[in-house]
Parts: structure tokens; C-alpha cells; sequence
């Protein structure tokens, strides 16, 4: 409680008072001024559009990539353990590094990997290779790549672990009546995972949502690239106006507080479906 909710209800209470450090004798009780500014902001318009859209790409391209993956992990081959084992290896790595790795290792125009393939590639052909700055010429799309890889793991075991909890006897007698692999798909694997997809979409968008390392570490916020975590913390490490920061963070929180809702009501859900 003292450490969670007292936070909070401070950084409420800062979100209705105009301050900035920079002037320190200007300090006054600003009402709803701080939120209208949140919301006619152009600047905070853009990164809640920016938000939206990283949001959204990430969510819903790791979500295709992981039921995908999950399908082909859910049969039966050899060395299925180790492919699993390295299918999660991305979700494990810490959020910098992993944007440290896109960064250098991958988006690099002089020594990373893309480039280099590039260069492998057109050089079987005896021709002369482009060279493209991935981040300076697409750095949302950079952003969302690199986010998309590491969160097509996390969709990947929810999917996986609703396809493994699909009842075999009544899939088998399905086949035994004719259905072919289509129809088991249609009508009786997709309305099972529906459950599923649910909750994973909705615990996505919470993380992504408040996600700062990516944008911080690939673009640091240009190009568009700024969403409201990253806008929050120019305006508080940077502006120093830490009344407009702690009213952005009240917004991000309260909607991230009515996904988490959502969230919470489709894994109740699934619980008791589970417990029939």
C-alpha cells in the first residue's frame, strides 16, 4: 500500500499544481489545466497517436507470428523442446540489450547484419549493394521490429499453452467423422482460443503501451518516434515541468488501468470456462 499507492496519490495531487523547476517562485494550484494540456497539446497528440499505432502494430503482428509458431510447436517432431527453448530466448533478454542488439547488431548501416546480408546477396550476382540506414529511414517501423521479436514469445506461450488445453478425445472423434484439418481449425480451434487470444492481446497492450527502453535506446524519441512514457520523461528529466509529466503518467495509468481491467475480466473468465 505505502509503496504503491502513496506514489500515486502524490503524483495525483502534482498533476493539478503548475510547476516547473526552472521557475521556482511560479509555483501555483492549476486545477484541470495540466490535463487540458495533455489533450490539446500537438506534441502530446503526436505521441499519444505514436503510442496507438506502436501499440497496435506490435500487438497485433506478434500476436499472428506467435499463434503461427504455436501451431507448428504444438505437433510432435524431433528436438521440439530445444526449438521451444530457443523460440522463448527473445522474451528472456533485458528490453535494452535487446534494442542495444537491433540497434548495432541488425539496423547498423556500416557493420550490421541486414547490410551485410544485403551485401552477401547482391554480391552473388556481381552487383553493387544498398545500404540503407534502417533507423533514419523507417525508425517507427525500426521500433516496432524490434519490439514485435521480443514479444512474439510472450503470445507465443499464452497461444500454446491454450492449444495444449484443447480437449484431444473430442478432436480425434471430429477426424474420425470426416472433418478435415480446415474444419478442426475453423470451428473448433478457433472459437477455443479465443479466450486466449483475448488475454494475450490484452497483456500485451498493457506492457507495450508503457514502453520506454526500445524508444529510448533505437531512436531516443526523433523521428516521431516519441510515445507518452518517453514524452513523460522529457517533460520531467528535461522540461522539468513536473506538474504536465505527473498529469501525462495519471493518464497512462488510468488507461492502462482500464485494459488491466479488461485483462483481469478475461483471465476470470477463462478460469471458470476452465473449471467446468
Amino acid at each position: 500500500m505505502l509503496v504503491t499507492q502513496v506514489p500515486f496519490v502524490i503524483t495525483i495531487v502534482i498533476s493539478f499544481i503548475s510547476w516547473n523547476s526552472l521557475y521556482p517562485n511560479d509555483i501555483a494550484f492549476g486545477w484541470f489545466q495540466n490535463y487540458i494540456n495533455v489533450f490539446t497539446d500537438s506534441t502530446m497528440r503526436e505521441s499519444v497517436l505514436t503510442t496507438i499505432v506502436l501499440t497496435v502494430v506490435v500487438v497485433l503482428v506478434s500476436l499472428a507470428i506467435g499463434f503461427a509458431v504455436a501451431l507448428l510447436l504444438d505437433r510432435k517432431f524431433w528436438g521440439r523442446g530445444v526449438v521451444r527453448t530457443i523460440m522463448i530466448a527473445p522474451f528472456l533478454i533485458v528490453p535494452v540489450a535487446a534494442a542495444l542488439l537491433w540497434k548495432h547488431a541488425l539496423f547498423n548501416p556500416s557493420y550490421g547484419l541486414l547490410n551485410g546480408g544485403l551485401q552477401w546477396f547482391f554480391g552473388l550476382f556481381g552487383a553493387t549493394a544498398p545500404q540503407p540506414d534502417w533507423i533514419s529511414n523507417n525508425p517507427l517501423i525500426a521500433v516496432e521490429v524490434a519490439l514485435i521479436w521480443q514479444w512474439t514469445p510472450f503470445m507465443m506461450l499464452i497461444l500454446l499453452a491454450g492449444l495444449q488445453s484443447r480437449p484431444l478425445d473430442v478432436l480425434e472423434a471430429a477426424r474420425v467423422d470426416g472433418a478435415t484439418a480446415w474444419q478442426i481449425f475453423r470451428y473448433m480451434t478457433v472459437p477455443h482460443m479465443r479466450r486466449y487470444l483475448e488475454l494475450a492481446t490484452l497483456l500485451g497492450a498493457i506492457y507495450i503501451v508503457q514502453n520506454f527502453d526500445a524508444v529510448f535506446t533505437i531512436t531516443s524519441g526523433g523521428l516521431g518516434t516519441a510515445n507518452l512514457p518517453y514524452t513523460i520523461y522529457q517533460q520531467f528529466f528535461q522540461a522539468h515541468d513536473y506538474g504536465a509529466a505527473s498529469a501525462a503518467g495519471v493518464v497512462v495509468v488510468v488507461g492502462s488501468l482500464i485494459i488491466a481491467n479488461f485483462a483481469l475480466r478475461s483471465v476470470s473468465t477463462l478460469l471458470k470456462e476452465e473449471n467446468r
